[in-house]
């Protein structure tokens, strides 16, 4: 994807960020019968941190984010969202990219959750995570640095 950059969140109003993620997550939450959008914003907003959190642009536009917490023994991906007119072009493995390279430099691996049904799933697993385990809602996946 050409012109992506990523900038801190500071100063940005989460309820934009909340808005994004309401709107990617649509598809995958309609099918399997989960779409609450309040629910997804609420739930988004009650642990929004700027500092844990990236903005994704594609020249000056912003096509998505993400929240990166780092923890004692893994780097967690809290969230990653990329407008739906913007997936598929390369941004989401570009940043999980530089996630990884990251981990690697710390030694860490990257733990991740993904809603069970949505295309995501594949996505992750064609970056190179496994699946670890699932629940009732959701997949847990972990990549390890080599």
């Amino acid at each position: 994807m050409e012109n992506l950059n990523v900038t801190p969140a500071d100063g940005v109003n989460p309820e934009i960020l909340a808005a994004l993620r309401v709107e990617a997550m649509r598809p995958s939450l309609e099918a399997v019968g989960r779409f609450d959008p309040e629910s997804a914003r609420q739930r988004f907003l009650d642990s929004y941190s700027a500092a844990d959190t990236r903005l994704i642009h594609a020249g000056h536009v912003l096509i998505g984010f993400y929240v990166l917490r780092q923890l004692p023994d893994h780097i967690y991906l809290n969230h990653i969202y990329i407008e739906a007119a913007h997936q598929g072009g390369g941004a989401g493995r570009s940043i999980l990219t530089t996630i990884q390279d990251q981990a690697r430099a710390a030694g860490l691996p990257v733990r991740l959750r993904a809603l069970g049904g949505s295309p995501a799933n594949d996505f992750y697993a064609s970056c190179g995570f496994v699946c670890e385990r699932s629940d009732a809602l959701d997949n847990y996946y972990i990549w390890e640095p080599t």
